[in-house]
């Protein structure tokens, strides 16, 4: 008798779902885990072998319905498509209802139901959708990941400086392998309490000032953080490469940063991991490693 496909993860190839795929096999077996991903053929090589991969497209319902089949726990990753996800995610919520899945776990935002983060507002929709539809669930509402700011780093080190706006804001992030292992966690913990809400953050915060500092100091060059008025960051970022409604994002999201958004002293996050989250400064030395 072949073994139940236990736990799905949606928006699999992505870079937290590959690594939430990776934590559940090592923890349970890849034949208990099935990755959802949109194209399938594309995805070869991605996870673990064993692991279940079923075509599923957040635009295509009747895809989504058939993916889930036999699933018991999803985790429904928040789609990147910012500004269509409320119907993306409703079509995944209103599957996995039909497919009887018996318990979601969704990846929110941090503080979503008061933050100021533009990109808040659809995760307080779907966090309703959730809600509505009835379904047993645990919402994870992860903070700012580290990379999101790693990412920055190789432009800091060609121009000699790090931009944003996020003033003297602090930023409470982890790495995404930490929030990937919450994930994990969360889908595997059956006794968990019905429909939690968790806040989702790193143990230690920091300022962008401060950021700037430690890639100074692992690289022996002085780095300084340079504030910028949110229109000048967009347009720095524009510059450099970035989709206009990406751009837009990122210096929505340090501008509210500046007035606390992503910061959260809870350490719920560690105590989920049972370890601390991983310092930033760890983060940042993985990046300049490449």
């Amino acid at each position: 008798m072949s073994t139940p496909i236990r736990f799905a993860v949606t928006a699999a190839s992505g870079e937290l779902g590959r690594l939430v795929v990776a934590e559940l096999a090592r923890r349970v077996g890849p034949e208990s885990v099935t990755a959802i991903v949109r194209d399938p053929a594309r995805a070869a090589g991605l996870f673990p072998a064993g692991v279940t991969v079923r075509q599923g497209d957040y635009d295509q319902p009747e895809t989504l319905v058939a993916a889930l089949d036999g699933v018991e726990r999803l985790l429904l990753i928040s789609s990147n498509a910012v500004g269509a996800r409320v119907p993306q995610h409703r079509n995944a919520i209103d599957a996995a209802k039909k497919a009887g899945v018996q318990n979601l776990i969704y990846t929110s935002v941090l503080h979503a139901d008061t933050s100021r983060l533009g990109l808040a507002e659809e995760h307080r929709q779907t966090e309703a959708l959730i809600v509505a539809s009835g379904i047993p669930h645990t919402i994870l509402r992860n903070g700012w990941y580290t990379e999101n700011y790693a990412a920055s780093i190789l432009p800091a080190l060609q121009h000699g400086a790090f931009i944003g706006s996020a003033r003297d804001g602090r930023i409470s992030s982890a790495a995404r392998t930490d929030y990937a292992e919450a994930a994990a966690i969360a889908l595997l913990d059956d006794k968990a309490p019905a429909n939690a809400v968790l806040e989702l953050a790193g143990d230690s915060a920091y300022t962008l000032t401060e950021f700037a500092a430690e890639l100074s100091r692992q690289t022996g060059r002085q780095i300084p953080y340079v504030d910028l008025p949110e229109a000048d960051y967009r347009g720095a970022l524009v510059g450099a490469g970035l989709p206009a409604p990406l751009a837009g994002l990122l210096a929505d999201s340090d501008v509210a940063a500046a007035d606390g958004a992503l910061f959260d002293e809870g350490r719920t996050l560690s105590s989920l991991l049972g370890r601390p989250t991983t310092p930033f400064a760890t983060s940042v030395a993985t990046a300049l490693k490449g």
